[in-house]
C-alpha cells in the first residue's frame, strides 16, 4: 500500500511505487480530498497510523492551503510581483527558457525532470521544487513562464496548487524565508544518484 509507505517513498522520482498518485484524480475531480481523508482515518483505525499516513494528510492540507491563498489573493496569484508585491528583475530570455523546458540546461537533475514531464505529463514533487528553483533562482527567469509550462503539460494540473507552489519557489509567495534556493548537484546526488 503506497499510503502506508508514503514517507519513505515521497521523494522518489521515477516509477509506480512512490507518491500516492492521487494528484491527477484530485485535479480532475474524480476523487475528493474529503474522501481520501476519511479513507485514511479508517485505514489508521483498522490497520496503522504512522508517519506516512500523517504525511499524506499533511499534503492534503497543503493542497487546501493553496486554495485558501487563491481565494484570499484572487488574481494576484498570477502577478509578476506575487503576493508580496516584491520587485525582482525577472528576465524573459526565450532561449534560456527553451533550454529549461526541453531539458537541455546541462544540469542532469533538472534536465531529467524536464524530459520526464515532456514525455509523461508528470513530475515528482521533489522534481517540481528543483526545476522551479533552477528556473527562478539560477536562470532568473519570470516564474510565470514556468507556471504556464507546467499548466500546459501536467496531467495533474491544478491552478491553485500550481501557482501557489510557483509563487513559493520564486520567493514572491507566502514563504517568510528570503531567497530559498536548491543546490541542484546535492539534490541530484541525494535523490537520484544514478
Amino acid at each position: 500500500n503506497l499510503v502506508a509507505s508514503y514517507k519513505e517513498t515521497r521523494n522518489g522520482l521515477v516509477g509506480m511505487d512512490y507518491s500516492t498518485k492521487f494528484a491527477p484524480w484530485l485535479a480532475l475531480g474524480c476523487i475528493s480530498p474529503r474522501y481520501i481523508y476519511e479513507q485514511i482515518q479508517k485505514y489508521e483505525k483498522e490497520r496503522t497510523a504512522n508517519q506516512s499516513t500523517y504525511w499524506v494528510l499533511f499534503e492534503l492540507l497543503w493542497r487546501d492551503y493553496f486554495r485558501f491563498v487563491a481565494l484570499k489573493y484572487g488574481k494576484r496569484i498570477f502577478s509578476l510581483r506575487g503576493l508580496q508585491s516584491k520587485e525582482i528583475p525577472w528576465k524573459k530570455d526565450l532561449q534560456l527558457f527553451d533550454c529549461w523546458k526541453e531539458g537541455k540546461t546541462g544540469v542532469p537533475f533538472v534536465d531529467a525532470n524536464m524530459r520526464e514531464l515532456a514525455v509523461t505529463g508528470f513530475m515528482s514533487n521533489r522534481g517540481r521544487q528543483n526545476v522551479a528553483s533552477f528556473l527562478t533562482k539560477d536562470l532568473g527567469l519570470d516564474w510565470r513562464m514556468g507556471a504556464e509550462w507546467f499548466e500546459y503539460l501536467l496531467v495533474d494540473y491544478d491552478v491553485c496548487s500550481n501557482y501557489g507552489n510557483w509563487l513559493y519557489s520564486a520567493g514572491v509567495g507566502n514563504d517568510p524565508r528570503d531567497n530559498r534556493k536548491f543546490n541542484m548537484i546535492k539534490q541530484g546526488l541525494d535523490y537520484d544518484g544514478n
